[in-house]
């Protein structure tokens, strides 16, 4: 794989009928290959998200809400975000029931977990320190949305392998 993503663009057309059927017919269509971002452009872009979130809600609501508020941004800004991905434990080759549940993914390369809490612990940093080295993936996002300054809130974690 050249590191590059396949983009295809549709210019289409409404039609309606009179007995009520619409059809849309495809005029034109076009493939754009766009090189993948790099992390620090999609850590920049997650913050940014961040903090338009962060500006319209303010602190002090439930992670939840924050968490579905930044995808909803993410997806609007144009970045590919999964949500609650499941990610599996492995105990001497044998794959435990439990799963752990990362809260965001977002360009399947950067980790993003949200906190809503008065006081971050160093608990956190490595909740998701071992996020990333169970998962392989190389930086994650410690974001707590709960501060009147959301650059207090945000830690990035590099996974030294």
């Amino acid at each position: 794989m050249d590191g590059s993503r396949i983009i295809r663009i549709q210019l289409c057309e409404l039609m309606t009928y009179p007995d009520g059927l619409c059809v849309i017919r495809v005029i034109c269509e076009t493939q754009i290959s766009r090189l993948t971002m790099d992390l620090d452009e999609i850590t920049y872009n997650i913050i940014g998200a961040a903090y338009k979130v962060h500006c319209e809600l303010g602190p002090g609501l439930l992670e939840k809400i924050y968490e579905e508020a930044l995808a909803y941004q993410l997806c609007e800004d144009g970045m590919q975000v999964e949500t609650q991905v499941a990610l599996p434990v492995f105990y001497r080759g044998h794959k435990l029931p439990s799963v752990y549940r990362l809260d965001l993914l977002v360009e399947d390369s950067v980790i993003v977990e949200l906190k809503s809490v008065s006081t971050m612990t160093d608990l956190y940093r490595k909740q998701l320190l071992t996020y990333l080295k169970l998962t392989g993936k190389p930086v994650g996002l410690l974001m707590n949305f709960n501060v009147t300054n959301l650059r207090s809130g945000i830690t990035r974690i590099v996974n030294n392998y």
